[in-house]
Parts: C-alpha cells; sequence; structure tokens
C-alpha cells in the first residue's frame, strides 16, 4: 500500500456569499498504482485519468453509501473505460481496447470513442445496502449535444451533470504520467431568499439572485485561468489559495477538512467463484477438460485467480454457496 496521504488530496470549498460549491482533487500515488497495473497508448491513459479525478470529484460531493460507477462506451478503438469510486474515496479503473486498436499520440476523443457518433457516457449509482428488487440508479448520454461531438472529458461531464442533474455544473480536469488531477464547481439551487447548503446542514442568508450569478460567474472565469500544468504540478491547497485568495482573506470561502483517494480494488477469489459458478457447470467443465484448469484475471489490478480441476467441481457441490458475481473478470482459454 503506497501512501496517499502527501500526494492524494480532495480539498472541499464553500462560498458564503452564494450557493456556489467547489472542489479541488490531485492524485500521484492512487493513479500510478492504476497505471502500473496496464499498458495503454498515453491518449488513452490521458482520458481514463481524467474520469478517475472526476469520480473522485463527483463521488466526494454524494451523500450516499456504495459505488459510483464511471463508464465510457466506445465505438471506436477503445470499447470502454471504466473507473470506480466507493463512498471512501477508494478507486480502481480499467480499460477495454479493441483488438485491432491502432491510437496514434494524438488521438482526440472522438477518435478514441465516438469515431461513428454511438460513443456512451454512463454513471452508475450502486448503493452499498440495496432493499430487495432495488436497481442501482443508472444515467446515460451520448457523447455529443446539440452543438455536435463532445470533444473533452470535462465538456462530457458538464453535459452529463445538466441532462440528468440540471445543476450548473463546470470541471476542469488534467492527466500526464505523473498526475490526475481536477476541479469542479457547481452552483446550487437557491430557494427564494435562502440557500440550501447540504454540505453542512445550515441554510445561509440568501443574498439575492444577481449576486448569486456574479459569484457563479467570477469563480468560472478563475476557473477558466486554469492551465492543465497548474493542476498537474501543484497541490489543491496551494490552487485553492492562488484561484480564491480574495475569498480567503475576506473569509468568505469556507474550506472542509482534506479528503484522500487511494487505490482498491475489491475483487476476491470468493467473487470470481460465484462468477465462475453464474457461468454453469457444463461451460466450467469444458474449459477444465480442454486446459486442465480456469485461470482468471482481474481486469482492474491484474490478480490473477487459479481454480484447479477440484476447485472447479466444489463449485458445484451443494455445500458451495456462490457470492455476487464478479465483474471486470476475464479467462483465458
Amino acid at each position: 500500500m503506497t501512501d496517499t496521504t502527501t500526494t492524494d488530496t480532495l480539498q472541499k470549498f464553500l462560498f458564503d456569499a452564494a450557493p456556489v460549491r467547489g472542489e479541488l482533487v490531485r492524485m500521484e500515488a492512487t493513479w500510478r498504482e492504476v497505471l502500473s497495473r496496464h499498458a495503454y497508448p498515453e491518449p488513452v491513459r490521458r482520458v481514463l485519468g481524467e474520469m478517475m479525478a472526476a469520480a473522485a470529484l463527483l463521488s466526494a460531493n454524494l451523500k450516499f453509501n456504495g459505488a459510483l460507477v464511471m463508464q465510457l462506451h466506445g465505438d471506436g478503438p477503445v470499447r470502454m473505460l471504466v473507473v470506480e469510486c466507493l463512498s471512501d474515496l477508494s478507486m480502481r479503473a480499467t480499460a477495454k481496447l479493441a483488438e485491432d486498436a491502432r491510437i496514434t499520440d494524438d488521438a482526440t476523443l472522438t477518435e478514441l470513442v465516438n469515431v461513428h457518433g454511438h460513443g456512451r457516457f454512463a454513471i452508475t449509482l450502486d448503493p452499498k445496502d440495496k432493499l430487495p428488487g432495488q436497481q442501482p440508479y443508472q444515467g446515460i448520454v451520448p457523447l455529443a449535444d446539440a452543438h455536435g461531438p463532445l470533444a473533452s472529458m470535462s465538456a462530457v461531464l458538464e453535459h452529463y451533470m445538466q441532462a440528468s442533474e440540471q445543476l450548473d455544473t463546470r470541471l476542469w480536469l488534467a492527466a500526464d504520467d505523473h498526475a490526475a488531477a481536477g476541479m469542479l464547481l457547481q452552483k446550487l439551487p437557491s430557494y427564494g431568499g435562502t440557500q440550501v447548503v447540504g454540505e453542512t446542514g445550515s441554510a445561509l442568508a440568501g443574498h439575492g439572485r444577481a449576486q448569486d450569478l456574479d459569484t457563479w460567474d467570477r469563480a468560472c472565469q478563475l476557473g477558466n485561468t486554469l492551465k492543465a500544468q497548474e493542476l498537474l504540478a501543484e497541490t489543491p491547497d496551494t490552487l485553492l489559495r492562488r484561484l480564491f485568495w480574495e475569498d480567503l482573506q475576506a473569509t468568505g470561502l469556507r474550506v472542509f477538512d482534506p479528503l484522500t483517494p487511494h487505490f482498491q480494488c475489491s475483487c476476491s477469489r470468493n467473487k470470481v467463484a460465484g462468477m465462475l459458478h453464474s457461468l454453469g457447470q457444463e461451460e466450467i467443465d469444458g474449459i477444465v477438460s480442454e486446459r486442465g484448469n480456469v485461470e482468471i484475471h482481474c481486469d482492474f489490478c491484474g490478480q490473477r485467480y487459479e481454480f484447479d480441476a477440484v476447485d472447479c467441481a466444489q463449485l458445484f457441490t451443494p455445500s458451495h454457496v456462490a457470492t455476487g458475481a464478479g465483474e471486470g473478470a476475464h479467462h483465458h482459454h
């Protein structure tokens, strides 16, 4: 386990003058854990890193215990990009490329996942303690809006938030081989003369919509001055002081205790056993007779699980209780 406390930080903040909240995140160790397990082309690494930053930012705002799963389904050389972030900000990520994928170093988002216009972006919220019959919530958007294809991951997310949450949200995202980072600004609804701010559970006295808009516009303009290189090189704390120093000086900015994203994969031998069981005895017996065993690799962390003939037979004995299917694994025939 790498020490993430110094290199991986998510910082939330809230403007007192208006219902505007923000977050800054920067991850080194968490991101390196993902990179060390896969050899993806540079443009794929960049998009996956931006998705990781975005998943941490969105997850930290949620009031629920469970998993946020962000998926980009592609119709180009990249078939799928997946990032999962749990409520404690433990994260994992993977990408699936087409067999014949040829990706140039300067490939755009459209060239990676939206060649024929069939690319889709989805966010699934999967509560940990689901009620019987309860389905996870999922929102899906195409990788285009009224003006045409969406050219960046931040544009895709802003489009998603507008479509599913009806919240004005702006994102600035960046990733390279060293860090994945981002900033989120969100304009919360204000009700009449007061604003409802979920972060502290208190309702602040309203200052009228004109001032709300003014604060929002100013925050977004400051956000637009952010360079990708700054996001990647500086700590959230430094960026917060640099961008919003006026608000900090006027004590108009509430800054919360930093959170720590970290890498963690939830795969287990038990989950893999459950998945093998769900494939059925005939399928498993076929693989065993052909290969002598079944070998599973987790798509997220690369962990290898081996089941020999005896292990496989035990999967289908009455005493064996299969537990939940393990997603994100593939077996080698």
